[in-house]
């Protein structure tokens, strides 16, 4: 599967647009107060890139689905709520590419 954040992919022609596929994650373990900065923010990157890439393996699946073989326009919204949990959304447009 080809993931891209522009409209097109080079070498490739877009033969049919299959649809918008989205996958949206949130962590459900709340993050734990610390003292320690260094602690609490490389427990948010850690949550961040683990919930990203269940989004971006939610994502993939729906566009198989649609029989797509590449997703185009990709954009990540990221978001840290106040009571510390992550949630990651990241849509595109399900492609069939040659």
């Amino acid at each position: 599967m080809i993931l891209t954040t522009t409209n097109t992919i080079e070498g490739f022609k877009i033969i049919e647009y299959k649809g918008i596929v989205s996958g949206i994650s949130v962590d459900i373990q709340k993050m734990k107060m610390t003292f320690n900065l260094e602690k609490y923010y490389q427990g948010i990157a850690e949550s961040m890139s683990t919930v990203k890439e269940q989004a971006f393996q939610q994502l993939q699946d729906n566009a198989k689905k649609l029989s797509a073989n590449a997703i185009i326009g990709i954009k990540v919204d990221i978001e840290l709520t106040a009571s510390n949990y992550v949630a990651v959304s990241v849509t595109g447009t399900a492609v069939f590419v040659a």
